[in-house]
């Protein structure tokens, strides 16, 4: 599959892309210029008023027969916040993590097993505020082969992986929208298969292709 030009994507071209862009022109880094911040301005604004809880995911990117992809989660039904949602493993930044990184790390592997040996962090992407009351870090890494995973079943209900050829690909990212303590809402979905990929996951890869695939 082609993706802007490359014919094989894998997880080192991802790599190499994201500190390319990373060490080249500077970027607006205010969340309110990416993703759906942008299209819910007002929203957003009304977030950065309030104290939101600093939390950090990780955006596992590693290579699959020859092709990159990247780790999600299904989160459980029992959990407070986003039960049941697609995710990116993460959580609450604790006070001993001391950055976001190694909050990333610590929750992926508590989550799925994923351990730390293995993963390479890249890059922040710009915070992503959630009407849950958090501040979300996403910390872009790839992680080198070898690595196994180990589901924490309280956390996580089931893993999958899905092509970043096909998730940077805007054909596949969806604008929809709905009505959020009486206001109408929009946000991105990106539908794969079974999996229906959408709020904060979807708001995080759609600033992932808008940084360094648009």
């Amino acid at each position: 599959m082609t993706l802007n030009g490359l014919q094989h994507h894998t997880s080192d071209d991802f790599r190499q892309r994201v500190l390319d862009v990373s060490s080249g022109a500077a970027m607006p880094p205010d969340c309110i210029d990416h993703g759906d911040h942008r299209i819910n301005s007002d929203l957003v604004g009304d977030l950065l008023k309030k104290p939101l809880r600093p939390a950090a995911v990780l955006v596992p990117v590693f290579d699959r027969e020859g092709e990159a992809r990247v780790l999600l989660t299904q989160r459980t039904a029992k959990l407070r916040a986003h039960s049941g949602q697609i995710a990116f493993p993460g959580g609450a930044i604790d006070p001993g993590d001391r950055t976001a990184e190694r909050a990333a790390l610590r929750e992926a592997e508590e989550e799925i097993g994923l351990d730390p040996a293995f993963v390479e962090p890249l890059a922040r992407l710009p915070d992503y505020l959630t009407t849950s009351g958090f501040r979300i870090t996403p910390v872009l890494a790839r992680v080198h082969a070898g690595f196994a995973l180990s589901v924490n079943p309280h956390e996580v209900r089931a893993t999958f992986d899905v092509p970043l050829s096909f998730l940077m690909n805007p054909d596949n990212h969806r604008r929809e929208s709905g009505l959020f303590q009486g206001k109408e809402r929009h946000y991105f979905s990106i539908p794969y298969g079974p999996w229906f990929i959408w709020g904060v996951t979807a708001g995080i890869l759609r600033v992932l292709y808008e940084r360094y695939y648009a």
